[in-house]
């Protein structure tokens, strides 16, 4: 497996949690009790949660949702010995296409996200049709 690629896989891996923290970020010096994160139950919080909070939480599940698909066409790929280069440059793209996702969704620009969403999903076929 090549750097660039198991790199890809990496980051993928953490956009979740990225999100994640973001939706939660500025609320630990809070008490529970005035809006701050509440551990104890954080999903029942994540569901009072609104705007750009709800959409990072949004962002978070699609991230785990497309995490399988991408890591299958990377893996597929290389496995049908398609070309690394090209087996790279598509994940590096994808990593690309998903960030940019990520903050079209935080910016709640809804029609921009899903034109970057159909396209990362492109590139994810793209890739795991590559070695065929």
């Amino acid at each position: 497996m090549s750097s660039v690629s198991t790199v890809c896989v990496l980051i993928a891996s953490l956009m979740p949690i990225v999100c994640a923290g973001i939706a939660k970020s500025g609320t630990f010096s809070k008490p529970p009790s005035q809006g701050g994160y509440d551990n104890n139950t954080p999903r029942e919080w994540m569901a009072r949660q609104q705007g750009w909070r709800q959409r990072a939480n949004a962002a978070q599940s699609n991230c785990f949702e497309a995490l399988p698909f991408f890591i299958g066409a990377v893996l597929l790929a290389q496995q049908a010995g398609a070309n690394q280069a090209r087996v790279d440059a598509l994940a590096v793209s994808f990593i690309v296409l998903r960030s940019a996702y990520i903050g079209c969704y935080l910016r709640d620009w809804a029609l921009a996200r899903s034109v970057v969403f159909i396209v990362a999903l492109a590139v994810n076929v793209t890739l795991l049709l590559s070695g065929a």
